[in-house]
C-alpha cells in the first residue's frame, strides 16, 4: 500500500482572493457545503517526489497563463514539456530537488517549496495582463510508522553505530501563540504585532543540554543567503533587532534548558511588494552544566537601562554585543558566509549538535503599499487638499465678480457737478 501523507497548501495571491478561498454554496440534496469551483493548483505528495498540477486558467478569469512563466522552488525548476496538455501544466520533482527545504517537527517531516508565476511581456510589448503569484507548498510526512511501500527488512547494526544514532538531536523552530501555550496555526500578522518564536531541541536519551540561538536572519525566500535580508540575532546570541525601534528580546527565565523563547516585532522589506518573510536560525547546544560564555549566550538589549543582559550566566558575556566582536573570530556568521570564507571544519559528532532551521512564511496583512490599504490611508489628505483648493478658487472668483459689479454701477450713475450760482 502506498504512503499516506497530509498536505498543507497555503495560497497567497495578489489581486485575486477567490483562488485562495472559493465561495461555497449550499446543496439541499446532500445538505453540505461544496466549493463552487475546483482549485487551480493541485499537489500530490508521493513517497519520493512531489507532483504539482497547475490549471492554465490560474486566476479563474478565462485568461490562460503561459507555462514558461511558471517555475518551482528556489532553483526555478521548469515544468514537464510533454505534460503541457488538457489545459494544465505539471511539475514532477524529487523531495530533495529544486531547493526544497526540510523541516523536522515533533510528529512530521515537512518539505516546503513554492510555485512561482512570474509573467513576462510577450513579444515586443511592455505591458502585463496577469499578476505575479507565489504559492507556498508544504508536504507533511508522519515521522511515526512506516512511510515506505517496500517491505521492512531487519538488519544487524554495529553497537557503536546504534549508540551514535541514538545521540542525534532534533532541532525545531516554531511560531507560538502570545501566551506561549500552543503553536500558532495561522501565520498572519498586522504591522505592529509581535511574533513569538520558540526554539527547541529534542534530546531523547541524550545527556541534558542547553539550547542557544547563534544567529537568525529574515529573508523573502526560504534561502537564508539571499538578499534583501534583515539580521535578527548575530554575534553568537546577541538579539540585535532590539537595538532599533523594536522591542525584540529573549524571554527570561527559560521554561526548560532545551527551550529558548524570544519575540520579534514584525516588519516588511521596503521597496518590495511581497508581504511574506522566512526566518532562519542557526541553533546549537552545550552541556547543561557548562557556564554560558561569549560563544554560547542569549543576550537582549534593554532600552530603559541602555545595556545588554543575558538570560542566564555572567553579565559580562554580553558586553561584546555592543562592539560586535564576540569570541575568537569576532565576526558575524552570516557575513563570513556571504564573503565566501570557509566555515570551521567540525567533527562528525559536532554536526549533530547544531542545525539551521527555518520557519515561515510569516504573512503580513495591511502593508503600506498594498492596494487594499492604500485607498483609505491616502484618501483623507487628498480630500482635504481638494477642498482647500476649491475654497480658494471660490473666494477669488467672488472677489472678481464683486469688483466688476462695483465698476458697472459707478459708470451708470455719474456724479453731476453743482453750479456756483445756486
Amino acid at each position: 500500500m502506498g504512503p499516506r501523507s497530509r498536505l498543507f497548501l497555503c495560497f497567497l495571491f495578489w489581486g485575486s482572493t477567490e483562488l485562495c478561498s472559493p465561495q461555497p454554496f449550499w446543496d439541499d440534496e446532500t445538505e453540505r457545503f461544496r466549493p463552487s469551483k475546483p482549485p487551480t493548483v493541485m499537489v500530490e505528495c508521493q513517497e519520493a517526489q512531489l507532483v504539482v498540477t497547475v490549471d492554465k486558467d490560474l486566476f479563474g478569469t478565462g485568461k490562460l497563463i503561459r507555462p514558461a512563466d511558471l517555475t518551482l522552488g528556489p532553483d526555478n525548476c521548469e515544468p514537464l514539456a510533454f505534460a503541457d496538455t488538457d489545459g494544465v501544466v505539471r511539475f514532477v520533482v524529487g523531495l530533495h530537488e529544486c531547493g526544497n527545504i526540510l523541516q523536522v517537527t515533533d510528529d512530521a517531516l515537512v518539505y516546503s517549496t513554492f510555485l512561482l508565476h512570474s509573467p513576462r511581456p510577450a513579444g515586443n510589448l511592455s505591458i502585463l495582463r496577469t499578476n505575479r503569484v507565489e504559492v507556498p507548498i508544504e508536504c507533511h510526512y508522519p515521522r511515526h510508522g512506516n512511510v515506505s511501500s517496500w517491505a521492512i527488512q531487519p538488519t544487524w547494526v554495529p553497537f557503536r553505530t546504534t549508540v551514535f544514532s541514538e545521540e542525534k538531536l532534533v532541532f525545531s523552530l516554531r511560531l507560538m501563540e502570545e501566551n506561549w501555550s500552543a503553536e500558532k496555526m495561522t501565520p498572519t500578522f498586522q504591522l505592529g504585532d509581535r511574533a513569538h518564536l520558540q526554539a527547541q531541541v529534542h534530546t531523547g536519551s541524550h545527556v541534558p543540554l542547553r539550547l542557544f540561538v547563534d544567529h537568525c536572519v529574515a529573508t523573502l525566500t526560504p534561502d537564508w543567503s539571499t538578499s534583501p535580508y534583515h539580521t535578527i540575532v548575530d554575534f553568537h546570541g546577541c538579539l540585535v533587532d532590539g537595538l532599533t525601534d523594536a522591542s525584540s528580546a529573549f524571554k527570561a527565565p527559560r521554561p526548560r534548558p532545551e527551550i529558548l523563547q524570544f519575540t520579534v516585532d514584525v516588519f516588511h522589506f521596503a521597496n518590495d511588494s511581497r508581504n511574506m518573510i522566512y526566518i532562519t536560525c542557526h541553533l546549537k547546544v552545550t552541556p547543561v552544566d557548562r557556564v554560558p560564555d561569549q560563544l554560547n549566550k542569549a543576550c537582549s538589549f534593554s532600552k530603559s537601562s541602555n545595556r545588554w543582559s543575558p538570560v542566564e550566566g555572567p553579565t559580562d558575556i554580553c558586553r561584546c554585543c555592543s562592539k560586535g566582536r564576540c569570541g575568537i573570530s569576532g565576526r558575524s556568521m552570516r557575513l563570513s558566509h556571504r564573503e565566501g570564507q570557509p566555515v570551521p571544519r567540525r567533527s562528525r559528532r559536532q554536526v549533530t549538535e547544531e542545525a539551521d532551521v527555518t520557519v515561515g512564511p510569516l504573512i503580513f496583512l495591511g502593508k503600506v503599499n498594498d492596494r487594499g490599504v492604500e485607498g483609505p490611508t491616502s484618501s483623507p489628505p487628498l480630500l482635504m487638499l481638494g477642498l482647500g483648493l476649491a475654497t480658494v478658487m471660490t473666494l477669488t472668483l467672488a472677489a472678481v465678480v464683486l469688483g466688476l459689479t462695483g465698476r458697472r454701477r459707478a459708470a451708470s450713475h455719474p456724479v453731476c457737478p453743482v453750479s456756483a450760482s445756486q
